[in-house]
């Protein structure tokens, strides 16, 4: 890291200048129900009676996020542009300072988390020199609950949408529990940027903050015909499916008390003993939501509470959530008390799938807990692998999937792998990851019958794609896993109905499904054997270079060596050794033709004219 960009005690100094502003004449505490108006002006109203607001920039500004302050919470490796913006940081805070005493702003604070231990109070102070602006504060306040005094540190956000484009930044400066966005007036940055400190606090008080939703299963056991009840953690990059699954009934038998219950759908902060706090009231899903196989999100999403950033809605107010010719990241706030299903006979009862906490109870309270790993993969990856505790935390490490328009629209569809697929770390990603193999570790020792690991691909198989002149040819589509079969799949995992098998992955992968034969998606009917070989080779060599990377900041030597004995399932390249074609032995000379060869004498002319020499 370059240490000279960073300016350390200018930081402290501008904190403590930042202090005195954010109660001045032009800021003024709101709460949630005085927004409303202000926000509701600029909005678009559906036949629901839901509102929508479009945004001028649709996703975060990942490669624009900086983290600024002392050593321990400083990226590993920078990019140039993130170099620029630590070097023109100083000019930009003197800016905010400026701005903070001149620009109206509103100040709304809410809290994050409902237990008794951690409950971050969240400040956001939103520039309103816009109307729109309005908007933000709005929709934000809906994820968070009310602030209790329940103990919990203070964490500040400001939010200036008018900083010009061309100076487009968020400056992170953890130290101080405290974000700056500035040029983007897009709402996950509010979201985000509160989220992300609150799991980083988490993490020095030896909570485990994860990007990973949580819901309660309540399911009846194959074997002995008895309810059982499991906690289950779902890990995954923006718009890979956790609030999805986090929310799906998995073809459960309500009439038999089968359900799922959801907690959280993005962010908690995972204890020693399994129990896992929540960070929020309600959810920021993607909207590209199917009526008939997302029963309760659509339920929720047409709702007249939902609140919409960036979804398509038509002349007669019809929102319509699979239309993303104007955006491919449509995204709302749905309340979670909103999420039901219909169920019964006509007339159908709704029935309510959210857990009455945010929290995941301990493990002490549970017949077990499922760590489920998200990929979205669309070459050779299976369905469902079953996990050993150290290849959860190789599968941790490598967070593996690909970019969609929520993380990187310009590299939507590129593979990626972010330590558990978690792009808000601060600080070491190898701590992350060793913290992670602690906690997980214990709980299987402690609990060896009680805690289950699986990887799920909401991807697809037998994708094919060329590159031609540097340009990416698409050769064969992807066969997407259709959401009734990774519904099956999840199902039999927890009834202890599936059965699994050695696969040439190193894990165990999915050979039926509740008695449902998977054998049409196994990588072989798609490829050769050697392209699968070209494929794995290209996987682990991939799952290499990143290990190293990670292990530069300290990744514990026992995960570093699993991680390469793991490399193993690479088959080794075939060496092509160049043989000469091996020469004919001429056909044996006749008695005339040897006798020519003996009688064979120089030609002394023609040796002098070329300069010959013998003897």
């Amino acid at each position: 890291m370059a240490d000279s960009i960073y300016q350390t005690s200018l930081y402290s100094r501008f904190y403590r200048d930042l202090q005195r502003r954010l109660n001045g004449p032009n800021i003024r505490t709101i709460n949630l129900e005085e927004l409303r108006d202000q926000a509701l002006q600029t909005g678009h109203q559906t036949k629901f009676g839901s509102w929508g607001w479009r945004s001028a920039v649709s996703s975060r500004i990942a490669e624009k996020t900086v983290l600024m302050g002392s050593e321990k919470v400083r990226e590993y490796y920078l990019s140039d542009t993130k170099k620029a913006i630590i070097s023109r940081a100083p000019d930009e805070l003197d800016k905010v300072l400026h701005l903070m005493e001149t620009l109206p702003f509103v100040h709304l604070r809410r809290q994050m988390g409902d237990n008794p231990e951690y409950n971050p109070k969240c400040n956001l102070y939103m520039s309103a020199a816009d109307l729109k602006n309005y908007r933000l504060a709005y929709m934000w306040g809906h994820t968070m609950g009310p602030i209790t005094r329940k103990p919990g540190p203070e964490f500040t956000l400001i939010h200036i949408p008018e900083e010009h484009h061309i100076r487009q930044q968020a400056l992170v400066l953890p130290d101080y529990n405290l974000t700056l966005v500035l040029g983007s007036d897009y709402m996950g940055e509010d979201k985000k940027g509160f989220l992300r400190n609150g799991m980083f606090a988490a993490d020095a008080l030896g909570m485990l903050g994860l990007h990973a939703g949580t819901k309660v299963v309540i399911i009846r056991d194959a074997r002995t015909n008895k309810l059982k009840r499991y906690g289950v953690f779902l890990f995954g990059l923006s718009a890979t499916g956790k609030s999805t699954w986090s929310c799906h009934q998995l073809g459960l038998d309500w009439s038999k008390g089968e359900r799922t219950l959801v907690c959280q759908d993005d962010i908690c902060f995972l204890k020693s003993d399994g129990e896992a706090y929540g960070s929020e009231q309600n959810y920021f899903v993607k909207t590209d939501v199917d009526k008939k196989l997302q029963e309760a999100m659509y339920s929720a999403l047409v709702h007249k509470s939902a609140l919409y950033e960036n979804v398509m809605i038509n002349a007669d107010g019809t929102p319509d959530f699979l239309d993303e010719n104007l955006c491919g990241n449509g995204r709302a706030i749905i309340m979670k008390k909103q999420l039901k299903i219909k169920r019964g006979h006509w007339p159908f009862a709704l029935k309510d799938i959210w857990y009455h906490s945010i929290n995941l109870p301990p493990i002490d309270e549970l017949d077990g807990i499922v760590f489920a790993f998200i990929t979205r993969r669309n070459t050779i990856m299976s369905f469902a692998q079953r996990l050993t505790p150290i290849q959860a935390v190789l599968a941790y490490l490598w967070g593996e999937s690909s970019h969609s328009y929520a993380s990187n629209p310009a590299k939507a569809g590129e593979s990626v792998r972010i330590v558990g697929t978690d792009p808000f770390i601060i600080g070491s990603r190898a701590h992350k990851v060793n913290l992670f193999h602690k906690i997980v570790m214990d709980m299987a020792e402690a609990y060896p019958d009680k805690v289950s690991f699986y990887q799920y691909n909401t991807g697809g198989m037998g994708e094919i794609i060329t590159e031609e002149g540097g340009k990416k040819k698409v050769v064969r589509k992807t066969e997407r896993v259709p959401i009734d079969t990774m519904a099956t799949i999840q199902r039999g995992d927890l009834r202890g109905t599936n059965q699994y098998q050695d696969s040439f992955l190193g894990t165990q992968t999915i050979a039926l499904a509740e008695g449902a034969d998977l054998g049409a998606y196994r990588p072989e009917r798609y490829y050769s054997r050697e392209q699968i070989d070209e494929y794995l080779r290209d996987l682990v060599d991939g799952r290499r270079k990143f290990t190293e990377k990670v292990a530069e900041e300290g990744l514990m030597p026992e995960i570093a060596r699993a991680a390469e004995e793991s490399f193993k399932i690479a088959p080794e390249k075939e060496t092509k050794v160049y043989m000469p074609a091996k020469t004919k032995e001429p056909p044996p000379r006749k008695d005339k033709e040897i006798q020519k060869l003996t009688d064979w004498k120089p030609n002394p002319r023609l040796a002098r004219d070329r300069g010959w020499r013998y003897g």
